[in-house]
C-alpha cells in the first residue's frame, strides 16, 4: 500500500520499520498513527501528516445487523460502495468494487446505469478491506474471505485488482489464503485465459444470468462481442490449467429467464465436471421483479432431476440495497 511512499517516509530509518508499518495496518489495523506506541512520537507524527490512515465512508446497517454497507469517499470527490457480509460460524466476507461506476451496462445491474467514471487504484481498493477490518476489529472478529463483486468489472481494471489480490494474500500483509479470494467477471475471455497464467489459487466466478444468447446479449450486452460458446471455450481453458472449479452465477428474474425450458437450456450448458451453478435471488433496481418461492423451487426442481450441481446464496442487505446488483453511487458527489 502506497509502498514508494513508506520506502520515501522511512528512508533515514532503519529497516524493520517498514515490517513494523506493514504490521501495524495490515494485522493490528490502526486508524491512526498516534495509537502506533511502538514508534517514535517523531515518527508517528511525521506519518499523521505525510501518511494518515483515514478513510473517510458512511456505514449503514441492516436490519439484522448481518450486513454493513459503506460509502467510500474517493479524494477526488468520486464515491464507490463496498459491503461487509456476516455469516454464522464467525464467517465475515467483504464485497469490493474495483470501478467507479461500470461501462458494460447490465440490464439489471444498479452500477451499469451510474456510467463509468474510472478505475479504481490499488490503495482504493484496499482501502475498502481495511475499512472492514478495523471495524472487525473491535467487534472481536476478523475477514475470512473476499469476493470482488461490487461495483465495476474487475477484469477491466486486471492489473490494479492482481496486485490487490496479492496485497491481500500477501503473509507479511493481510495473509489471506488465495482460496477466500473470489473475482467475478461478467465474461471477458482473454481476461479468463490471463488470470489462468497467473498461478494463483483465487477463485473465478462467470455471471451468466442467462442459458442461451438471445437473451443473454439482451440482458448483458457485452454477449453480442462474446457470446456463450468463446465465453465456455476460455472457462475451460482456465480449467484445464488450473484444475479449479469455476462458479456461473445465475440472477433469477421473473419471468425473464426462469421457466423450467430455462432451466433445462442452462443444465445442458453446465454439463461439465467442475462448472458449479449459483442461483441468486434478484434484489429490484429497476424494471426487473425477483421470481417467485414457486418459480424458483421449480427452477431447481429441474436442475435436480437433470443432476446440475448448484447452490442458492442467501440474500444480503436488501434493505440496506447492499445486496447483488445494488450497489450505486446514487448521488454525485
Amino acid at each position: 500500500m502506497k509502498s514508494l511512499k513508506i520506502e520515501e517516509i522511512l528512508k533515514d530509518e532503519p529497516k524493520y520499520r517498514i515490517t513494523q508499518l506493514q504490521k501495524l495496518i495490515f494485522s493490528d489495523f490502526i486508524e491512526e498513527w498516534q495509537e502506533a506506541t511502538i514508534l517514535p512520537k517523531n515518527l508517528r507524527n511525521k506519518l499523521d501528516r505525510e501518511f494518515p490512515q483515514e478513510i473517510i465512508a458512511k456505514l449503514r446497517y441492516s436490519k439484522d445487523q448481518k450486513t454493513v454497507k459503506a460509502l467510500i469517499y474517493l479524494e477526488d470527490g468520486l464515491a464507490i460502495e463496498a459491503v461487509l457480509m456476516i455469516h454464522p460460524k464467525k464467517r465475515n466476507s467483504i464485497c469490493v468494487s474495483s470501478q467507479v461506476g461500470c461501462p458494460l451496462g447490465c440490464e439489471f445491474c444498479a452500477t451499469g446505469k451510474m456510467g463509468f467514471k474510472r478505475n479504481l487504484t490499488v490503495d482504493e481498493i484496499i482501502n475498502q478491506v481495511l475499512l472492514f477490518g478495523r471495524l472487525l476489529k473491535k467487534r472481536g472478529g476478523k475477514i475470512t474471505s473476499i469476493v470482488f463483486m461490487g461495483m465495476g468489472e474487475p477484469f477491466l481494471n486486471y492489473d490494479n485488482v492482481l496486485s490487490a489480490i496479492k496485497i491481500l494474500n500477501d503473509k507479511d500483509k493481510f495473509n489471506l489464503g488465495a482460496r477466500r479470494i473470489s473475482v467475478s467477471t461478467a465474461g471477458l475471455p482473454q481476461a479468463i485465459r490471463r488470470f489462468a497464467d497467473e498461478n494463483i489459487e483465487t477463485n473465478l466466478a462467470v455471471s451468466l444470468h442467462a442459458p442461451n444468447d438471445k437473451l443473454r446479449s439482451d440482458l448483458m450486452p457485452l454477449n453480442r462481442g462474446y457470446p456463450i460458446r468463446k465465453l465456455l471455450e476460455s472457462v475451460d481453458e482456465y480449467i484445464k490449467k488450473t484444475g479449479r472449479k469455476v462458479m456461473f452465477e445465475y440472477i433469477l428474474l421473473k419471468g425473464v429467464n426462469d421457466s423450467t425450458a430455462d432451466a433445462e437450456e442452462l443444465s445442458r450448458l453446465m454439463n461439465h465436471p467442475l462448472y458449479h451453478l449459483n442461483l441468486i435471488l434478484y434484489n429490484p433496481t429497476g424494471d426487473f421483479k425477483p421470481s417467485t418461492t414457486r418459480e424458483i423451487s421449480q427452477f431447481k426442481k429441474v436442475l435436480k432431476n437433470r443432476n446440475t450441481p448448484f447452490t442458492q446464496r442467501f440474500r444480503f442487505g436488501v434493505d440496506i440495497e447492499a445486496a447483488c446488483g445494488q450497489l450505486a453511487v446514487k448521488v454525485e458527489q
